[in-house]
């Protein structure tokens, strides 16, 4: 027991000084709960308000895709420079040592391949399996405009509702069907419908033309998709200009675990994502870091 006859009278109350209340600083996430926001900033970092998420989920619809044919080969040297990984849990628990203090961001929704209609999805994985893993998010596909639009959307609420009850985000990943334009009236209107359902942020692809009213109307933070793979300046550049134009961050795959460098590249994105370097700029340290091995 304490001796209570030892303890000193409290004298520092500070009376001059008001309490200060710090506002979060990711867009449209003040009002959002203790738990969500800290691990949001586990995914963003806190001081330049953005993010690099290195992608690899995509075997769980088109198979070991290149590049990710061993990924405790290929991918576990790259996770150092990734602010967080974004996987599904069958490779978080066969592959990736638990010992890494990177965050999580978790893919649940699935039910298809490529050799069916993809917007044929549903919830996947449980939220019970998602705090086991002790994640950070949950990503899930939405399908606007796809022939199972409905079905996707109702599961995105279905896990902004159960995550929500235990402090998960969720990431609304927005996919655009083999004969939709990909223009800005379109991914305003696929990112604005996931924000206004909940979702806590968003991952969309960048378009040349009008990418920064894609953003501008979209309340909370969107993370650019690296699509297909480019020639790395290309990509350098297409990071960059998404981030003028208002992208938080970038959750890159194929861009960078199919180069001829992916330790370079990983680390020529981060340089553009959180040192504003210019696409020339961040070249030169992809071509130093690749000639040095």
């Amino acid at each position: 027991m304490p001796d209570i006859d030892e303890t000193k009278e409290a004298k520092m109350f500070y009376t001059d000084m008001p309490q200060q209340t710090e506002g979060f600083f990711l867009k449209g996430s003040n009002s959002l709960d203790w738990g969500i926001k800290n691990r949001l900033s586990r995914i963003f970092n806190p001081q330049t308000k953005r993010t690099v998420m290195l992608a690899i989920d995509h075997g769980y619809f088109q198979g070991p895709t290149t590049g990710l044919e061993r990924v405790d080969i290929n991918i576990l040297p790259l996770v150092p420079y990734a602010d967080t990984l974004m996987l599904t849990r069958g490779i978080l628990r066969s592959v990736v040592p638990p010992s890494i203090s990177k965050s999580i961001v978790l893919r649940v929704s699935g039910g298809t391949s490529i050799l069916k209609e993809l917007s044929n999805e549903d919830i996947a994985v449980d939220i019970e399996d998602s705090i086991r893993l002790n994640v950070c998010a949950m990503a899930i596909q939405v399908f606007i405009g796809g022939e199972y639009e409905r079905q996707s959307i109702i599961n995105m609420t279905k896990m902004i509702d159960i995550g929500t009850r235990y402090g998960i985000p969720t990431l609304a990943v927005t996919a655009v069907g083999k004969n939709m334009a990909r223009d800005a009236q379109y991914f305003r209107l696929a990112t604005r419908i996931c924000a206004e359902l909940g979702a806590h942020y968003i991952k969309t692809y960048y378009i040349e033309d009008g990418f920064e009213t894609v953003t501008a109307s979209c309340p909370v933070p969107i993370v650019m998709a690296g699509g297909k793979k480019i020639p790395e300046l290309d990509a350098l550049t297409m990071a960059y200009n998404a981030l003028q134009k208002g992208a938080a961050g970038v959750d890159m795959g194929r861009n960078i675990f199919q180069s001829e460098a992916p330790t370079a590249m990983i680390q020529a994105v981060r340089a553009v994502v959180h040192d504003n370097e210019t696409p020339a700029r961040a070249m030169e340290l992809y071509n130093t870091l690749k000639h040095q091995g």
